[in-house]
């Protein structure tokens, strides 16, 4: 016999009653959407099965590439099984791509040239995004190598506005890009569906354009991905969704052989390209986390859920809210304070595995105009699939909460959140 109860056991990490009972009745509700959840985990994960065992992945595979990564068979299998998986012609799965702002930068800077334009349809992309663009003035931007930039907000509803993107594409534009998450904004994510709507729309008008899609926090959260509907490139970081908390860095690029091939010969050199760039021992990190990302989504996805049930139920707006379909796994929370942001992220600091007698501090974060809270105890630095949340300290004070490795870790630190907004005054559970 075990020597507590479960909620004994959350007691133990600081867990009131009152707080354990709120989370076990919003928990008891959600079985229904559960499920559903695992549906979507069950589809995905023979997705990547298959795509392994197509591209006959062996144990060779793991093994390390070192200097010039000439005929690295594990990267090249790699990049074929990304392929196989997002059902493109070609990937770039690189340990040198540093993060998904660099693998995004790689992407445009490889595929548009001096004088072309790059179209958003989604409105203003992420903030790292904007110093990569020039839409904030920086070194080596796309702006000073002579690419321009618009963009087309999205409508009130967070759809698309194909009005206006008919009236923006002229004939200097190259690439359209598409931003399935919000980033630090409060408007939905964009579904596959709808993304799927835009990229027929826009190569309606010029079958050449080339259709970016920032997939970030979207990998594995439904059956199909952008790939699956004509984007060009498909593109992501290994820290998030994809490298399912085991991959120590890096990011992919899915897409067309032209496009990809552009990529490469930007990430490394021309006339090198794909042929170089040393596994450095990552590859067997990178399968593994690809095998185990559709359920370690399907746990993040939960979590989510979960948060916008709390949070709503205690009158904060969450976007999405508690009922809407999932489009990725990050949750906001407007707190409209900046103590119910800092109190919030103090919680998730709290319940992590490393380094959880941390306190997080808002700072002055490189490639963000304000100043930045987040709390991240992982085992991989910067790691947003493992339990996280941050935001920026400006109105509406939303935090932006995603990952948890399990949907256990996930409840707890949705609990401990909460318990820090309670224990601080800022929440009382008598009311609801």
């Amino acid at each position: 016999m075990p020597r507590h109860t479960i909620e004994e056991m959350y007691q133990e990490l600081g867990i009131s009653r009152k707080v354990y009972r709120l989370g076990k009745e919003t928990e008891d509700s959600l079985a229904e959407r559960f499920a559903k959840i695992q549906e979507t985990a069950e589809y995905n994960q023979l997705k990547v099965v298959s795509a392994m065992q197509k591209c006959r992945v062996s144990a060779e595979c793991f093994q390390s590439g070192t200097g010039y990564g000439y005929n690295d068979l594990g990267r090249d299998v790699l990049e074929e099984v990304y392929a196989a998986v997002f059902h493109t012609e070609a990937a770039l799965v690189r340990s040198q791509i540093t993060c998904g702002t660099h693998a995004l930068a790689v992407a445009l800077a490889a595929n548009l040239r001096p004088g072309d334009e790059l179209l958003s349809i989604s409105g203003k992309p992420y903030d790292t995004l904007e110093e990569v663009i020039g839409i904030r003035p920086s070194a080596g931007s796309l702006a000073e190598y002579g690419v321009s930039y618009r963009q087309v907000d999205l409508l009130s509803d967070g759809s698309f506005d194909f009005e206006k993107i008919r009236g923006a594409v002229n004939d200097k534009t190259r690439v359209v890009a598409i931003q399935r998450s919000k980033g630090y904004q409060t408007r939905p994510t964009l579904s596959v569906e709808a993304i799927a709507e835009a990229i027929r729309f826009v190569k309606d008008i010029r079958p050449e354009l080339i259709v970016l899609v920032d997939n970030c926090y979207g990998e594995f959260v439904e059956c199909g991905e952008p790939s699956d509907f004509g984007a060009d490139m498909t593109v992501g970081s290994l820290i998030k969704n994809p490298g399912g908390g085991l991959a120590p860095v890096g990011g992919y690029i899915a897409g067309t052989k032209a496009c990809i091939d552009r990529a490469a010969y930007r990430l490394t050199s021309p006339g090198l390209g794909r042929e170089v760039g040393a596994s450095l021992g990552v590859n067997r990190s990178f399968f593994q986390g690809l095998f185990l990302a559709p359920t370690v989504v399907a746990g993040a996805l939960k979590g989510a859920i979960f948060a916008a049930n709390i949070y709503e139920k205690l009158g904060f707006r969450v976007v999405p809210n508690g009922t809407e379909k999932r489009h990725d796994i990050i949750q906001a929370v407007e707190f409209g304070t900046p103590e119910g942001l800092i109190a919030f992220c103090e919680g998730i600091q709290a319940a992590a595995p490393v380094d959880s007698y941390v306190r997080p501090e808002p700072w002055a974060m490189p490639g963000y105009d304000s100043d930045v809270i987040m709390a991240a105890g992982a085992f991989v630095q910067g790691s947003s699939i493992e339990l996280s949340a941050d935001g920026p300290l400006k109105a509406p004070y939303a935090a932006y909460f995603q990952g948890g490795l399990t949907w256990e870790h996930a409840k707890l630190g949705i609990l401990k959140s909460l318990q820090s907004l309670v224990d601080k005054g800022l929440v009382c559970l008598e009311e609801i």
